[in-house]
């Protein structure tokens, strides 16, 4: 179902001491690389609608990141180092030379954006161009959440201790995803999602060991992916490559101030933005738009 969203893609598996991991790849091998990385709780197929475009300037591959996919899902343990994001971007490091790319590009939206800037802070010479898909630093994100308990509920819920929260979702997890998809788009429904990526998106769901990894990636971000980004902030390291802030206008808030004032006063003081009309899942919502601002980025 999978090549039926990505027609002329190649299915590749890479096998690392970390686990497997899938990918597909697409466009001329001598083409400047780029990879994107999903969010939760989606999968690659979430770029079904702008990565044929992209094969046309770039070699495109969407990985499945640990955990989600068809990628491995290994167990977490009470360090939460395995779903940290700083663990995952060496994965992305290391899937991306075996596919022989020492340099390359990034889009990342939602928890693979994540991955995206932690990578580019750990290791700047890696990144040609980033571009991060509607969210916030984790540390903003976690201080307005600790201000007001209404945003982002699912970050604390999520990591809250094993087994609760996957106990909890795991009585009916396609409701409790689908719910998910229906409130962080525009349309309040589902109608943004192809069926067959929504197929994939419900098969991925209903893996214990995959609900379980999704929580992990939220505990994570509440103890490992937070303090990795407070010694960054205390230290002034800030992200050294070209970074595109793109957003939505209907998902992050804007009240406290714009999602481009937090990354330049945090990590990205150089960042360059834009916001198309969209919910939270922009590649599917409003490609169009999405493609649109990462050509310009991309290739500027």
């Amino acid at each position: 179902m999978s090549a039926d969203l990505f027609p002329g893609f190649s299915a590749d598996w890479i096998d690392l001491p970390e686990g497997r991991f899938f990918a597909r790849s697409g466009g001329a091998e001598d083409a400047p690389p780029l990879i994107l990385l999903h969010g939760f709780p989606q999968t690659h197929a979430c770029w079904h609608r702008i990565a044929p475009a992209l094969t046309e300037t770039h070699r495109v591959i969407c990985l499945d990141l640990k955990g989600y996919g068809w990628s491995g899902a290994p167990k977490g343990d009470s360090s939460h180092e395995t779903y940290s994001k700083r663990r995952m971007g060496r994965d992305v490091v290391a899937i991306m030379e075996r596919l022989g790319h020492v340099r390359f590009g990034l889009v990342g939206h939602d928890r693979g954006a994540r991955v995206g800037y932690r990578l580019a802070l750990d290791e700047p010479g890696r990144i040609e161009r980033l571009a991060l898909l509607d969210i916030l630093p984790t540390l903003v994100q976690w201080e307005r959440i600790e201000g007001d308990g209404d945003v982002s509920a699912h970050w604390v819920s999520l990591a809250r201790p094993a087994p609760g929260p996957e106990e909890e979702i795991g009585r009916d997890p396609v409701a409790y995803f689908e719910g998910l998809l229906r409130r962080w788009s525009n349309a309040k429904s589902l109608d943004p999602f192809a069926p067959a990526a929504l197929k994939l998106y419900r098969e991925n769901w209903n893996v214990p060991e995959r609900i379980h990894a999704f929580c992990e990636d939220y505990r994570a971000g509440a103890t490992r992916d937070r303090e990795a980004d407070l010694d960054d902030l205390s230290a002034g390291k800030t992200l050294s490559c070209p970074t595109l802030i793109l957003t939505g206008d209907g998902y992050l808030d804007h009240t406290h101030e714009s999602p481009l004032a937090a990354w330049q006063r945090t990590f990205a003081p150089k960042a360059i933005s834009a916001e198309i009309t969209s919910g939270h899942f922009l590649a599917e919502e409003n490609p169009s738009a999405t493609l649109e601002a990462l050509l310009g980025f991309l290739n500027g």
